[in-house]
């Protein structure tokens, strides 16, 4: 087995987490006078959400950020009840919802892969405000490089945004494994161009992935000379 020089490592779902939001949403709208239940703050947010990933690529700066953000606020307004929808700092509200925090593991785990000599570089479709979001949860000094959807012009599953993350890497396809949390867009992507590819599913109900990403560094050293 060649030996691996890089661990690519998907965000969400991997490093990340996102908590369900619509508890903090009802949270953020009482704290500015108006009540809505969980389920309507969830409703809203839903659709929000599937808004923000039909366009998160179009946030390729701060300025297309900024106009996203605007963008997905308004929908959420117009799918909150009528009596919500002119509530006050609606986008504050729903920035302060999406509070996101990395898995209890993640921390050791990329320290134990950096003692390890290997490259970690983070691969993930997203805007360009992940690197805020991992600089507010502590990882970016634990990685040696990022690779956001939005800057490169190509998502995931398509073979441009892995082979960008092999030139930040510094590694070839076959010394490469990319970790995530999805098996059509990680493992399928990954596989796709050349790269060995591990499934993480926290649930356990995919018996052959790992369950927590503790299980990567004992993986990793097994194929480190």
């Amino acid at each position: 087995m060649t030996e691996l020089r890089a661990v690519l490592l998907d965000a969400l779902g991997t490093l990340i987490e996102l908590p369900a939001p619509w508890p903090a949403l009802a949270s953020e709208l009482a704290a500015r006078g108006m009540a809505v239940t969980e389920d309507e703050a969830r409703a809203a947010l839903l659709e929000e959400m599937a808004h923000y990933r039909a366009h998160h690529d179009e946030a390729t700066g701060p300025a297309e950020l900024d106009d996203l953000r605007d963008r997905c606020t308004e929908v959420l307004r117009g799918a909150l009840p009528e009596r919500a929808r002119h509530v006050e700092d609606l986008r504050g509200a729903l920035l302060g919802a999406l509070r996101f925090r990395p898995y209890p593991e993640v921390p050791g785990v990329l320290a134990e892969l950096g003692e390890l000599g290997v490259a970690r570089v983070v691969v993930s479709n997203w805007d360009v405000s992940l690197r805020g979001v991992l600089d507010d949860t502590g990882l970016a000094p634990l990685l040696d490089g990022l690779v956001i959807s939005a800057e490169v012009g190509a998502a995931k599953p398509e073979p441009a945004i892995f082979e960008r993350a092999l030139e930040v890497a510094g590694a070839g396809p076959g010394e490469a494994l990319h970790v995530g949390d999805t098996v059509d867009v990680d493992v399928a992507g990954a596989l796709a161009a050349g790269l060995r590819a591990v499934h993480l599913d926290r649930s356990g109900a995919d018996r052959e992935a790992m369950t927590t990403l503790a299980e990567l560094p004992g993986l990793v050293r097994s194929t480190v000379r």
